[in-house]
């Protein structure tokens, strides 16, 4: 297919999502109670088409009511409430998901993943260590300016449950306030390093007005397992609501970055819709 007979498809699907995001928001979970999930109106389709296509994988342990939405994460009106557990998928009308990058940003690797979601106009969730985004203020404000969505992934990336709840509390704060001072507001989201989450780490992360979110699909691209098999795995575990895990920084991670350029336009001719989630609350 010629590249501008792709990209005419591809504006035909974001503005077909658009159109829905204006028009269902209401088919969202708030964040703030309630014990049922607001599902779509519509049955969501069937899931990412390939020879192995399958049902979300599940997510070890977790069992949680999604979130989700299409605009900008606002600043957090009410006190946020503590959690037990982290949110793992999203959900909105039609075929939702969402990209998240962990442990940058890297001058080597994050500009070129900045570049291809730029590409294709499309936005993701970038979870940044404190310790590499002090030096790479610059991508921060890019993802500002790009409409990507910036949480707290700590400052060094360590194992929370072996911490004393006042290094927790420096490593989030600290992180925090890089954020601020380069991405323009404080974080709303937070991952714990590892998927290692405490009571501590929902507490402190609610009082500085974080949410916890978790991932779906790990593409396990911090092994480098090959490009292929990064680009394989995010397109047989694609699903409405699906979180993908992938990382920018800790290491080599030119495969992550071309497994993007493959698996990106593939998701978007499939039908779905890459977002961030909007928080909400009740």
């Amino acid at each position: 297919m010629k590249k501008d007979q792709l990209l005419t498809r591809r504006g035909a699907l974001i503005a077909g999502a658009a159109a829905l995001g204006a028009a269902g928001c209401a088919g969202v979970l708030a964040s703030g109670g309630g014990d049922e999930p607001v599902r779509p109106v519509a049955p969501a389709p069937a899931p990412f088409p390939g020879p192995q296509a399958s049902s979300v994988p599940e997510p070890s342990g977790y069992r949680l009511q999604p979130l989700t939405g299409y605009a900008p994460a606002r600043a957090a009106p009410h006190r946020t409430r503590v959690r037990h557990e982290p949110f793992l998928r999203v959900y909105g009308r039609g075929r939702t998901m969402v990209l998240t990058f962990d442990d940058g940003p890297d001058p080597r690797y994050t500009p070129h993943i900045l570049d291809t979601l730029a590409e294709y106009d499309v936005r993701a969730m970038f979870f940044v260590c404190g310790e590499m985004a002090v030096d790479n203020q610059d991508l921060l404000a890019r993802m500002a300016d790009d409409g990507h969505i910036v949480g707290n992934h700590t400052w060094t990336h360590p194992l929370l449950t072996q911490l004393k709840r006042s290094q927790i509390r420096w490593e989030m704060k600290r992180t925090s306030d890089v954020i601020e001072n380069a991405y323009g507001q404080r974080p709303l989201w937070f991952r714990a390093p590892y998927g290692a989450w405490n009571r501590a780490a929902f507490q402190l992360g609610a009082e500085m007005g974080m949410e916890p979110l978790a991932w779906t699909v790990d593409t396990l691209d911090w092994t480098t397992p090959g490009t292929r098999t990064i680009v394989d795995r995010v397109e047989d575990g694609a699903a409405p609501g699906v979180v993908v895990l992938s990382h920018d920084a800790g290491g080599n991670r030119s495969q992550s970055v071309r497994a993007l350029r493959h698996y990106l336009p593939d998701l978007l001719d499939s039908g779905y819709h890459i977002t961030v989630p909007r928080r909400r609350y009740a």
